[in-house]
């Protein structure tokens, strides 16, 4: 909005914070190895809206004063690893384009995985063998999985390989893609967003000005593509539905090694002009470096692999892909992965990432023999949920083939790692009483929820106004005590039903804690305890990406 007197207006987002101007911000450098600052944090809003989605304690956003102590949580991966593996011929064969010569995999990269509640069923979008076709595979429960015969080009391939381009008609699936499956379409044959590269081929053979494609489908029927910007391989797209645009996460190599650009569109197919791209971000000072002895090639400085997001809940959780070396010459001579981790940041703004926790949120196993001993990949799409859990499916390599080949990019399978819901990260008490107050809110919604690990603690939460006086009767003494361990859990005080009389209002929540986790909180128009937030890439009992049921899932 621009107004003639006085100029554009900055953009106010759901939850009170203002975007600069320009936007995206044009000021980060390349060159700096300094963390990304986070003007949010150091400026927020004087009273804060939550009536999107839980909640969640993973920065000081919310929080006025605390002595709770805050923890980060890692996925644990699933015992039954790897729930998918090369099976196929065309999975197992050795590539005969691109890095020639690499077997047995099959390849997140970016990929997708979504559920589809059009079809009730988890849809992984994969390559099949390296350098392969564009191919799908469907699972009811994230763990077993199927190879449909989709009748278009042999198997369960969408599209053919072929990592040449031959013009505008997509005839081939290209490399390294991205996939979207957009629930928000109303023309089915836009369902499907793509991003695909073509440049692992030859020079002579790479398109001029352009090396990566965009397109939609149905899934059967493939738009022109749209030539994009030039860039490096890798790139990468998500939805930001907050702001209701498409980011492009552009992987472009400078001097501090692969770092990502960013350009935003409302439109996906405009999107593909990357003129106005901005510097976005890359590993920093506080990445450590791979320590010698616990991998080949150990030391070098960490650069940004990849970045992919999604909305969850009230925020963007974004997964930095951690590379810690070797570089390819050495991976390549001594036929073993690369080695990348992926780590976590979270985003109120879309753009600036926090990443409180370096520790590691998946890693690769470092050990020879190992299905994920290194070169881990995440997918576009993220995370989607299941049985009130997070589910993160990722790729890992092995470096070895059934056959006995060895390579950078051979023996590549796909598992899963699991983390509670909303679990990125909790504010602690034991045995001694905690005390959060959060910052001034405001909400519309009329029951409050928490999601609590404290079964043999307590946890009460008192209600004050702008002055810090407890408003009545919303009161420390007329809370009943929560004890329990449940992701979705009421809260109530004593003759009242609800929290309504105090909506609209400037309030402040105080959490009184002990021996327990608190994740999360929200306040819900619904029973059912509805947070109206984002749920990643969806999952069984949501008819879209936003959680507007609740209760009933967890049946």
């Amino acid at each position: 909005m621009v107004n003639k007197a006085t100029g554009p207006k900055p953009e106010r987002l759901y939850n009170g914070i203002e975007l600069s101007l320009p936007w995206p911000p044009r000021s980060l450098d390349p060159k700096s190895d300094k963390p990304m600052p986070i003007p949010y944090l150091e400026h927020r809003p004087r009273v804060i809206p939550v009536d999107i989605g839980r909640q969640l304690f993973v920065d000081d956003f919310l929080v006025e004063k605390t002595t709770l102590k805050r923890s980060f949580h890692k996925a644990k991966k699933y015992e039954g690893n790897p729930v998918f593996k090369p099976e196929t011929p065309r999975e197992l064969g050795s590539s005969t384009e691109g890095e020639r010569g690499e077997e047995a995999t099959t390849f997140l990269g970016q990929g997708g995985v979504f559920f589809d509640p059009a079809e009730n069923l988890f849809k992984m979008f994969y390559v099949a063998g390296w350098r392969g076709g564009l191919a799908m595979a469907t699972s009811r429960d994230m763990i077993h999985w199927e190879r449909p015969d989709l009748g278009l080009t042999g198997g369960n391939l969408l599209l053919p390989q072929g990592i040449c381009w031959t013009g505008p008609q997509l005839k081939s699936g290209g490399s390294d893609n991205c996939v979207w499956l957009d629930l928000n379409a109303t023309n089915t044959a836009e369902r499907i967003k793509f991003m695909t590269c073509w440049m692992h081929v030859p020079k002579d053979k790479r398109p001029k000005g352009f090396n990566h494609s965009l397109h939609v489908s149905d899934g059967r029927v493939w738009s022109d593509g749209v030539p994009t910007g030039m860039a490096s391989d890798y790139c990468s797209f998500f939805f930001n539905p907050f702001r209701k645009v498409w980011v492009f996460s552009i992987k472009q190599d400078r001097s501090r090694g692969r770092c990502r650009y960013y350009s935003e569109n409302a439109d996906f197919l405009k999107g593909a002009d990357w003129s106005k791209s901005v510097y976005w971000t890359n590993a920093d000072q506080l990445d450590q470096p791979e320590p010698e002895g616990r991998y080949p090639g150990a030391g070098e400085t960490p650069q940004l692999y990849s970045l992919n997001a999604v909305a969850y809940e009230s925020l963007m959780v974004g997964m930095h892909y951690i590379h810690r070396g070797p570089n390819n010459g050495i991976c390549d001579k001594g036929k073993f992965p690369k080695l990348v981790d992926l780590e976590l940041g979270f985003s109120r703004d879309g753009f600036h990432w926090d990443r409180p926790d370096r520790g590691g949120f998946i890693m690769g196993s470092r050990t020879e023999g190992s299905w994920d001993r290194a070169y881990l990949h995440g997918t576009a799409g993220m995370f989607v949920l299941l049985n009130d859990q997070l589910v993160f499916p990722y790729m890992g390599s092995s470096g070895n083939a059934p056959s006995g080949k060895k390579g950078m990019y051979t023996g590549g399978s796909i598992g899963l790692a699991m983390l509670r819901r909303d679990g990125f990260a909790s504010m602690d008490a034991d045995e001694k009483k905690g005390v959060l107050t959060t910052r001034p809110l405001k909400f519309k919604g009329k029951y409050f929820f928490v999601n609590i690990d404290a079964p043999d603690g307590e946890l009460r939460v008192e209600v004050l106004d702008k002055n810090n006086e407890v408003i009545a009767p919303f009161s420390f003494e007329n809370c009943m005590p929560v004890t329990a361990d449940k992701t979705l859990q009421a809260v109530e005080w004593k003759g009242v039903a609800d929290v309504s009389t105090i909506r609209g209002k400037e309030v402040k929540f105080r959490f009184h804690l002990t021996n327990g986790k608190l994740y999360a909180f929200w306040v819900s128009p619904e029973k059912s305890g509805a947070s109206n937030g984002y749920v990643g890439a969806g999952g069984p009992g949501y008819a879209g990406t936003v959680d507007a049921v609740a209760k009933s899932i967890l049946k």
